[in-house]
């Protein structure tokens, strides 16, 4: 048996290798990847695998270390920064799945127990695909990747309850339902009281010890031990995962138990999507291939439709929900976990079960290619004349701007760059409107006496209500490439005058922007970049005014120097540097009690004795430059000197610090 195990895993991570390969080339997610190794493995497919009742097994572990994954990574303060897009968007959105999803399952004469379950099943989507496409396609931080962020967070919470009710809906529990509540809010103190006032101390002896696999068979030996004490409990293993998880991560030693334990966690769970794979039947799509196409057109119209009512609902404008509701319109790796408890307590039919597998792994293979097309079916959907709260009513605020404001500094987006350009501007005077589409920044900057109002910037007549005619001037400090390309064409199609300046993350965005009108474009990889050389250059001591010619002239090619790597860099060669081996500048500070406190610089002879050079005294918050030789160094001092390392080393423990008793 184990000798066929093995083969049946060799073969496995063999073809998952190969097909892998491919998938990365296409741009396709590893999950689908995984997915459809399984589909050609399994029994169904090519059957290249025969014992997959043992590969189930390591994938039930594979379960277990992406809940545990899930619990080290859930934080209370971040979720709390966040909670109401978690809260009120998470529940939107799911509330939302659930209650379409079990009245189209009704319709098709299905038990109301199982069409809440399938409305469960449904609700989920994959926290994995979406967080790996936002994160490719540099959007996480951007409104619809915060929206995506949040609601995937309350999905992973929720998924834990919906394992716990799945019997309930069954009738099968064996047990009153009082009596599992009972179950779990014992088993849930009895962690509370493990995670504070045991494993602390536990994990706090072992990292004593310097052992990374002591601390590493402690991490895992945590993980299984909380879960089994649930299973125990007649609870599920998942949540005890769960629960593990969070005790972990509520500890400080959460960072490096989960790098430790990730290649763990990437492993297993790689096997329990091949298994789910190998559950695939290929035959149920043959057969049922258009009945298949409908059902994966129904799943994602449900779920879109959720997700873009729920970034509505907390104020966003149409084109943001339209991208929040492509980007989670997929079935997520937790419905399949789902699933398979619904078949062991029969609230699904085997080819139920089949159809929906096909039809999930059908949406995720969808989703980059939806998160493609997301932006431009947004412009096209608001260019249609909708109904005004839709419409009309996310730029009702704009309309009560001083129609007086003329040569004005418009800013679209109120991050931390939009902020310190409100800064600059209302410190220099300068008159200034800052459009932003987060309500909630948009109410409290408001009261704090701020120009700002909601809209959405890719619309002529958000632009038009915000005096785009008459300002001088436009920056552009968003996080969505998109949404930025759209802003920079129709600001300078309604006033080809103004001077726009855009923030883009990636240099490859720059000849873009500019064909669409931008006179300037900021990539801030580059600008980070030029930023570091700089400071290498001043510590190789190359005069400032040669290293801010340099930059200029960087800026000025396009910032040709970083993007065509192989081109011989032949003018910074003629920057002028001086060579002072074995030379430091440093900041040293006066002790009380040290040979040199209340003395003149030349009484101490620190240039003749030394060969060190104090430069700058700085003195209860004002700055001596090039102090005079009679100049008295005083307790506390800071004081910037020049020489030869080892004397400075010298003078430092000899003349600025306490002598040792």
């Amino acid at each position: 048996m184990y000798g066929t195990l093995l083969n049946d895993i060799v073969i496995i991570f063999i073809l998952a290798v190969a097909v892998l390969y491919l998938f990365n080339r296409l741009r396709i997610p590893s999950i689908v990847g995984f997915l459809i190794t399984g589909i050609l493995a399994g029994p169904h497919g090519l059957a290249l695998v025969t014992s997959v009742d043992q590969v189930e097994v390591i994938a039930e572990v594979g379960v277990i270390f992406l809940l545990f994954s899930i619990g080290m990574e859930f934080s209370f303060k971040e979720l709390m920064e966040i909670r109401k897009t978690v809260l009120l968007g998470g529940a939107v959105q799911v509330t939302l799945c659930i209650l379409l999803s079990t009245i189209i399952a009704m319709g098709l004469k299905m038990s109301w127990q199982s069409a809440v379950f399938i409305g469960c099943l449904v609700s989920l989507s994959s926290t994995a695909i979406v967080l790996k496409q936002l994160g490719e396609r540099a959007e996480l931080a951007t409104p619809h990747g915060k929206i995506d962020l949040g609601i995937l967070v309350f999905q992973d919470i929720v998924a834990v309850p919906m394992m716990l009710f799945t019997p309930v809906l069954a009738g099968q529990l064996g047990q009153p339902v009082s009596m599992v509540l009972l179950k779990t809010a014992a088993v849930i103190v009895l962690v509370l009281i493990l995670a504070t006032y045991v494993i602390p101390p536990f994990l706090y002896q072992v990292t004593r010890t310097q052992n990374r696999e002591l601390f590493l068979l402690s991490i895992i030996a945590i993980c299984f031990s909380v879960a089994f004490l649930t299973n125990g409990a007649g609870l599920s293993l998942a949540l005890g995962a769960f629960l593990a998880g969070l005790i972990i991560g509520e500890s400080e030693y959460s960072y490096q138990a989960l790098s430790n334990i990730l290649p763990f966690i990437d492993t297993f769970t790689s096997v329990f999507f091949l298994s789910i794979g190998m559950l695939l039947d290929t035959s149920v799509i043959v057969h049922h291939w258009q009945l298949l196409l409908l059902c994966t057109g129904l799943l994602v119209l449900i779920k879109a439709l959720a997700a873009m009512i729920a970034a509505i609902v907390l104020g966003y404008p149409l084109r943001t929900a339209i991208l929040v509701g492509f980007g989670l319109c997929q079935v997520g790796e937790f419905s399949f976990i789902l699933a398979q408890s619904g078949m062991n307590y029969h609230l699904m039919s085997d080819l139920l079960y089949q159809g929906f597998l096909s039809a999930s792994i059908l949406t995720m293979m969808l989703t980059p290619f939806f998160m493609i097309l997301a932006p431009r079916i947004a412009h096209r959907l608001n260019a249609l004349p909708l109904p005004g709260g839709l419409s009309k009513e996310q730029i009702a605020e704009c309309e009560s701007i001083d129609e007086d404001l003329d040569q004005h500094l418009l800013i679209v987006g109120y991050g931390v760059n939009g902020r310190n350009i409100a800064r600059a501007a209302q410190a220099a005077g300068i008159s200034y409107l800052i459009l932003e589409i987060n309500t909630d920044t948009v109410r409290a900057e408001k009261e704090a006496g701020q120009p700002i109002f909601f809209g959405d910037a890719t619309q002529d007549v958000v632009l038009t209500n915000a005096g785009i005619e008459r300002a001088k001037m436009m920056v552009v400090a968003i996080h969505d490439a998109a949404a930025t390309r759209r802003i920079t064409a129709t600001a300078r199609r309604l006033n080809p005058e103004l001077h726009i300046l855009v923030r883009t993350r990636f240099v490859a965005d720059v000849e873009d922007l500019e064909l669409l009108g931008a006179n300037e474009v900021i990539p801030e990889e580059y600008e980070t970049s030029i930023e570091i050389f700089s400071r290498v250059l001043t510590r190789y001591l190359v005069p400032r005014d040669q290293i801010e010619h340099y930059v200029e002239k960087v800026r000025r090619e396009d910032y040709e120097m970083f993007r065509n790597l192989r081109r011989p860099i032949v003018d910074i060669q003629s920057l002028n540097r001086m060579h002072l081996e074995g030379m430091d500048v440093c900041a040293v500070l006066v002790d009380e009690g040290a040979r040199a406190a209340g003395q003149a610089i030349e009484a101490i002879g620190l240039r003749k004795k030394f060969g060190v050079t104090v430069l700058t005294i700085q003195r209860a918050g004002q700055m001596i430059p090039n102090p005079d030789a009679k100049e008295r160094i005083e307790v506390n001092d800071h004081l910037i000197v020049l020489g030869p390392v080892a004397d400075i080393q010298y003078v430092t423990r000899e003349l600025f610090t306490r002598p040792a008793l």
